[in-house]
C-alpha cells in the first residue's frame, strides 16, 4: 500500500528536488579515491566507496553530501560513460577473463566475455584487444562492470605493439588498402600538354617513396620568376566511383609513423604508378604560376600535363650545395634551377614577412629504427634551405588553387583557421589588456588587423605570451567554403599539392579539372566530409604523438635509470606540475611538483597563469628555459617523469 501511496511519491519528489547535485566528471587517482570536475570549475571529493561505481572521464550526476565545512560526493546518475570502445590488456587467471584498460589514469580490473565470432583460444594472457563496456553500476538493471572483447589487436610479444595498439585505440586502419591488378588511365575528354622535355626536378627525404611535387623554375626578364608545379594525378586512374576512392574517401589522410606508413590509396599507386619517379613518365595536374621580383603571386594557369622528372633530390644534399658544402653537385641544368629557386624563397619570405604570416622555424625529430622496431637513435633535423624552398613554393601553389576554386566554382576543400573563435576572443583580449596590450576585438577576429597584431607580439620576444596566448586560439579545420587562414596570414588556402595522401586534395584537383573541361561543377562537399576530414587529421596527429612517446619512454629508460640531464622548456603548466620538452630529442615530460621541492605545500601554482611560485618567488613560467633530470620512464604510460636539476 505504501509503495502505491501518492503522498509519499510527491515527499520523495520533494526530498530529491531539495537535494543538492553536481554534474561533472571523475577524475581518478593513484589513492582509491577521486574528485568530481564540474565544468564551473568546482571540485568535489569523490570517496573511495562510492569510486567503485565509476570510472575515470564519466560524466555523472551526483548527490552532494556536506560535512561540517567539508564536501563530498555520492555518484548517483550516468549522463556519458567514461568507456566505451577502448583497447584493454588481457588478463586470464584459470577460469576467469578480465581486462584492464590502457589508460595512465584507470587501473581497474573488469570483467570480460569474448564475442562469439572470436575464437577464445587465440587470446592469452597479457594480449591486447579492443572491448567494449556493455554494463555500468549506474545503468539501470546492471549490477557492476562488464566488457565484452571485440577483436584481437596484437600478442603480448608481438614487436609491433606500440603501432598497433595506438593505430587501434584510434580506430585507425592497420594496414594500406588492398591494391588492384589493373590500373588504366580513366579520363576522358582533358588533353594533356607534353612537358616531358621540361627539366623538372623533385626535392624528398632521401627514404620518400610517393613524390607528389615537381618543380620547374625560370627566370624573367623583369626580375621576377615563372615557376611550373607539377602534382602527381592519382585521380587519372582512380574516379569517384572506384573502390579505391571509396576507401580514400574514409581513410582521408595517409598516416605517417615513426618506422610505418599506412597509406591512403594502395600503394601500387601511391608509391608506383602516381610516384613522380626520376625519369618515368608520369600524368600530372600543373599549375604555371608567376612570382614577382619583390615575392607576390601573379597571373598562373592550371592544366594538365604529362611530365618526367628529370632529378630525385635529396634535401640535405641540397641544402649542402646551396651553403657550400659537401661534394654533391646537381647537373648544370638543375643547378640553375635551384639557384633561381633559391632566391624565389627568399622574395617570396620576405614579402609573407611583410604582408601575411611566416611561422617560427621548429626542428623535426626524427626516429631511426631497426628492423624489430628498437629505436638506434633520434636525429635532430633543422629546417634548412632546400626545405623551405619546397614549402613556400606549396604554399604559393596552393594560394592560387584557393583563388582558382573561389573564382570558378565558389566552393572546394579549404583549410580555415581563425585564430580566435569568438567565444574565446573576448577573453583573449581581456588577457591581453591585463599584459597593459590593449587591442579592438577586430585585432582577433578580422585578418587584416590579426596581421599586425602579431608582427607586434613578435617583436616582443615573449615565450610566456606567447604560449597563454595560445590557450584561446583555435585550429584549423577543414570548409567547403573559402575562408581565412590566420595562421598563415591568407584570405583563402586550399591544398592540391598532396592528392597522393590527403582526399581534400583528391577532391580539388576534380574541382579544376572540370573547369579546364568547361563541365558543371558538382554540389559542394557536405559537412559530413569536411568534419570527417577534420577529424581524421586530428586523429592522425594524435596516433603518431602516441606512438612517439612509447617510443621516447624506450629509448630515454636508460637515461632514466642513470639521472641523465637535458636542456628543456616548459610548454605546459597544470595543477599538479609541469610538461616539458626535452630539446635534445623532442621528448616530453611531466615535472610533478612534489619534485619541486621537498615540501608540497612551499609549492603554488598558479595554472591559469602559466606561473609556479616556491617559497614565495617566482621560479618557473611558461617558455623558461631550464635543465631537468630524468627520474622514471614508465611504458605502462608511455611517459617521462623528470625533477629540476
Amino acid at each position: 500500500m505504501l509503495q502505491n501511496n501518492s503522498v509519499l511519491a510527491q515527499l520523495k519528489q520533494q526530498i530529491r528536488d531539495t537535494t543538492p547535485r553536481a554534474e561533472g566528471v571523475i577524475k581518478a587517482t593513484e589513492k582509491g579515491f577521486g574528485f568530481l570536475e564540474t565544468d564551473g570549475g568546482d571540485s568535489y571529493f569523490v570517496p573511495p566507496p562510492a569510486m567503485k561505481k565509476v570510472i575515470h572521464g564519466d560524466r555523472v550526476e551526483a548527490v552532494i553530501h556536506e560535512n561540517g565545512d567539508k564536501k563530498s560526493v555520492d555518484p548517483e546518475k550516468l549522463i556519458e560513460p567514461g568507456l566505451d570502445r577502448f583497447v584493454a590488456r588481457v588478463q586470464k587467471r584459470e577460469d576467469r577473463l578480465a581486462v584492464v584498460p590502457d589508460h595512465p589514469s584507470i587501473r581497474n580490473v573488469i570483467k570480460a566475455r569474448i564475442k562469439r565470432s572470436l575464437d577464445e583460444s587465440s587470446i592469452g594472457d597479457g594480449d591486447w584487444v579492443v572491448a567494449r563496456l556493455v554494463r555500468h553500476p549506474l545503468k539501470a538493471d546492471d549490477r557492476g562492470f562488464f566488457t565484452q572483447i571485440d577483436e584481437l589487436v596484437a600478442k603480448a610479444d608481438d614487436p609491433a605493439v606500440p603501432w598497433r595498439v595506438t593505430l587501434a585505440r584510434h580506430a585507425l586502419e592497420q594496414a594500406s588498402p588492398e591494391a588492384g591488378s589493373d590500373w588504366p588511365l580513366r579520363e576522358e575528354g582533358l588533353e594533356r600538354e607534353d612537358l616531358t622535355a621540361e627539366p623538372f626536378f623533385t626535392i624528398d627525404g632521401e627514404k620518400t617513396r610517393d613524390m607528389d611535387d615537381a618543380l620547374r623554375v625560370t627566370k624573367r626578364d623583369d626580375g621576377g620568376w615563372e615557376l611550373a608545379v607539377a602534382i602527381a594525378d592519382p585521380t587519372a586512374y582512380v574516379d569517384e566511383t572506384h573502390a579505391a576512392d571509396l576507401e580514400a574517401r574514409v581513410r582521408a589522410f595517409t598516416v605517417y609513423l615513426p618506422g610505418q606508413n599506412v597509406t591512403m590509396l594502395p600503394e601500387q599507386l601511391a608509391d608506383d604508378l602516381c610516384s613522380l619517379h626520376e625519369g618515368e613518365l608520369r600524368p600530372a595536374l600543373a599549375c604555371r604560376l608567376v612570382i614577382h621580383a619583390d615575392g607576390s603571386l601573379g597571373e598562373y594557369r592550371f592544366f594538365a600535363a604529362n611530365v618526367t622528372s628529370h632529378a630525385r633530390l635529396v634535401y640535405d644534399n641540397v641544402s649542402d650545395w646551396i651553403d657550400g658544402q659537401g661534394d654533391w653537385a646537381p647537373a648544370a641544368e638543375i643547378g640553375e634551377q635551384l639557384t633561381a629557386l633559391r632566391e624565389l624563397t627568399e622574395a617570396r619570405t620576405a614579402w609573407r614577412n611583410a604582408h601575411a604570416l611566416v611561422f617560427k622555424d621548429r626542428p623535426d625529430y626524427v626516429f631511426e629504427l631497426d628492423e624489430a622496431g628498437n629505436v638506434l637513435a633520434i636525429n635532430t633535423e633543422e629546417r634548412r634551405i632546400a626545405n623551405r624552398m619546397i614549402e613556400e613554393s606549396m604554399i604559393a601553389a596552393n594560394a592560387c588553387c584557393a583563388d582558382f576554386l573561389a573564382a570558378h566554382i565558389g566552393h572546394g576543400i579549404f583549410n580555415v583557421h581563425r585564430a580566435f573563435e569568438p567565444e574565446k576572443a573576448e577573453a583573449a583580449q581581456e588577457f591581453l589588456a591585463g599584459q597593459e596590450i590593449e587591442v579592438g576585438l577586430e585585432a582577433l577576429t578580422e585578418l587584416e588587423h590579426y596581421k599586425e597584431l602579431k608582427r607586434a607580439l613578435e617583436t616582443r620576444d615573449d615565450a610566456w605570451l606567447d604560449a597563454r596566448l595560445r590557450r584561446f586560439q583555435g585550429f584549423t579545420s577543414m570548409s567547403a567554403q573559402p575562408g581565412p587562414h590566420f595562421g598563415l596570414g591568407l584570405a583563402a588556402y586550399a591544398t592540391w599539392t598532396s592528392p597522393i595522401r590527403k582526399y581534400g586534395d583528391m577532391v580539388n584537383h576534380r574541382l579544376i579539372k572540370r573547369v579546364l573541361k568547361s563541365e558543371q561543377a558538382p554540389a559542394e562537399a557536405s559537412q559530413a566530409l569536411t568534419e570527417q576530414l577534420t577529424e581524421r587529421r586530428r586523429l592522425n596527429r594524435m596516433a603518431e604523438r602516441d606512438v612517439k612517446d612509447w617510443l621516447y619512454v624506450r629509448y630515454l629508460t636508460p637515461a632514466a635509470e642513470n639521472q641523465e640531464v637535458f636542456e628543456a622548456e616548459i610548454m605546459a603548466i597544470n595543477r599538479g606540475g609541469m610538461r616539458v620538452r626535452l630539446l635534445a630529442n623532442g621528448a616530453t615530460a611531466f615535472v610533478p611538483a612534489p619534485l619541486m621541492h621537498a615540501d608540497r605545500d612551499k609549492v603554488v601554482i598558479d595554472d591559469k597563469e602559466g606561473r609556479i611560485q616556491i617559497e614565495g618567488e617566482e621560479r618557473y613560467k611558461l617558455g623558461d628555459a631550464l635543465r631537468v633530470a630524468l627520474t622514471e620512464a614508465r611504458e605502462e604510460t608511455r611517459s617521462l617523469v623528470a625533477r629540476p636539476a
